[in-house]
């Protein structure tokens, strides 16, 4: 909820911030607004999950390698 009322300030501030005559670049502002929020929530995604993927993967290894002795 909160991205989107980001994405619709941040899109309102380019809209009147650039000299725009028409709805449809309005329209695409918001969209490229939209892509870049979207993408950037998708990089952290893949950066946390991939983190803890790397640890679960590693505690797993370690645990397979020993023979669950110490795990």
């Amino acid at each position: 909820m909160r991205l989107m009322q980001t994405a619709r300030l941040a899109s309102a501030w380019l809209v009147a911030r650039l000299p725009l005559k028409s709805e449809r670049g309005a329209t695409a502002v918001e969209y490229a607004v939209m892509v870049a929020l979207i993408a950037a929530v998708i990089i952290l995604a893949v950066i946390f999950l991939g983190r803890t993927a790397s640890s679960t993967f590693s505690h797993t290894g370690t645990c397979v390698s020993t023979s669950g002795a110490t795990c």
